[in-house]
């Protein structure tokens, strides 16, 4: 039955699978916007892996409406990972039994945001030139391993885009995507170990807080003073729908305006400092 199955799989459904797998859960719409050319094609296609037990999938409970059908990597699919990397499913770290762990996690919401960030960068790439693009998306949980727990960002990303007027432009950026339940002190107090880090690295990687409301980014920012590290903050609500996080909504700790597009934080900080080193793990391509 794997047999069968891998036999049948396409490239992109196998891209499905590892995007599942790297990132613990993703909806319908997030998994459009990274690998269908539209929501119908996408929800044919979940379906079928669903009915071969390549992804399992839920819906969280929600007291309007119905809410996404999240997918998380279903026994099937584990296997086919596992063979392609020619290791077990035990070595994979993979669990059936804790596979729909997420639905019930208190970080279920956290983790949908995160994931939601990196899908609005890819749909905007999609209707832009080859030059745009979200060209590494490192999960939390690759980061703390990969440096040792120094830092936690929510993710690590590097996205590239030609800017008008100013050519291409890449910017490397830590993530934390702030849902507004963490106090903000304690929100503040995560630049030190950033700092830590880039002293160790030799390089200054940006921070980037993704905020739930104008108010609380206000607070953070004035909370934030003059931080040790680069630091952006923007905030994800509906207004920011065009573009996403790829549009001018960054504003540069220390700057009033203008907010800038992500691609133009590259050049928002008056630093300058070492190629990040070929073995750093942060940069290292995925």
């Amino acid at each position: 039955m794997i047999a069968d199955l891998a036999h049948r799989l396409t490239t992109r459904d196998r891209e499905v699978l590892r995007l599942v797998w790297d990132h613990r859960v993703l909806t319908t719409d997030q998994l459009t916007a990274l690998c269908f050319p539209s929501v119908s094609r996408a929800r044919q296609r979940l379906r079928a892996l669903y009915q071969a037990r390549a992804l399992l999938r839920f819906q969280p409970w929600t007291p309007i409406g119905t809410a996404a059908k999240h997918w998380v990597l279903g026994p099937a699919g584990a296997y086919v990972l596992a063979a392609e990397q020619g290791v077990s499913v035990r070595d994979l770290g993979y669990r059936q039994d804790t596979a729909l762990d997420i639905a019930v996690s208190s970080k279920l919401g956290h983790q949908v945001g995160v994931n939601d960030f990196f899908a609005r960068l890819h749909a905007y790439a999609r209707h832009c030139d080859n030059s745009t693009k979200v060209e590494q998306w490192v999960p939390e949980r690759r980061c703390a391993s990969l440096d040792g727990g120094k830092v936690k960002p929510d993710a690590f990303g590097r996205w590239s885009e030609t800017v008008s007027g100013r050519g291409p432009a890449r910017v490397e950026f830590f993530l934390e995507h702030d849902t507004g339940t963490e106090p903000l002190a304690r929100v503040a107090a995560k630049l030190d170990r950033y700092a830590a880090h880039a002293r160790a690295a030799g390089h200054l990687t940006p921070v980037l807080f993704w905020l739930p409301s104008s108010a609380r980014e206000a607070n953070l920012r004035r909370l934030l003073g003059t931080p040790p590290v680069p630091v952006a903050t923007a905030v994800h609500t509906p207004s920011t729908a065009l573009e996403g996080p790829a549009g001018a909504v960054w504003l540069p700790a220390g700057v009033t305006a203008p907010r800038r597009r992500l691609a133009e934080l590259a050049n928002a900080w008056e630093f300058t400092g070492p190629e990040p080193p070929p073995d750093d793990p942060f940069t290292r391509d995925a």
